[in-house]
């Protein structure tokens, strides 16, 4: 499991709050987040509170200037602990919202959806294993999202916006 430790200040200065649970608001533990330290495992921050804003997906490591690092225009506002998952990964990718249209099961990454599956959008997903990363760019570039088991009738509803998938990469353990 992961765990992370938060820092009001850059460079791991002031006050401190570690978890290794997901947080949905930091600023109940803290004024700020400008560092933490990711201790073991992943994590996904995102810059608002309630698991919403813009996601970046963390791994062991410092993070001394949070918001310089990742050009955030915010600190860090809440996060998900990203599970162990020793299993297979199988996802399955709508071009429509509500699971309509064409559909492509994933069991292993794609760097760029349109390229393989000749797939210009993708509205809607199911994660039936595993956890995975949603890139607006190919190879795994731009803005992402994280998604872990569930039915997603709507990606715009999880945090992509006017964001398209164009890669899609599994979340494997450290």
């Amino acid at each position: 499991m992961g765990r992370i430790i938060f820092y009001e200040d850059r460079n791991f200065q002031g006050r401190s709050y570690e978890t290794s649970n997901d947080c949905s608001d930091t600023s109940s533990y803290l004024s700020r987040c400008q560092s933490c330290r990711v201790e073991s495992g992943s994590v996904v921050v995102y810059d608002r509170p309630n698991f919403m804003g813009n996601q970046y997906l963390l791994r062991r490591g410092d993070y001394s200037d949070y918001m310089s690092m990742m050009g955030m225009r915010d600190c860090i506002r809440s996060c998900r602990i990203i599970p162990m998952h020793r299993n297979q990964y199988r996802m399955r990718l709508y071009d429509r919202e509500n699971f309509g249209g064409q559909m492509h099961e994933l069991t292993d990454d794609c760097d760029n959806i349109m390229d393989r599956y000749n797939m210009s959008d993708c509205q809607s997903c199911q994660v039936l294993e595993g956890h995975w990363v949603l890139n607006e760019q190919p190879h795994y570039r731009g803005r992402m999202v994280y998604v872990r088991p569930g039915e997603y009738r709507s990606l715009r509803d999880v945090g992509m916006g006017v964001m398209r998938v164009m890669s899609v990469r599994r979340l494997m353990d450290n």
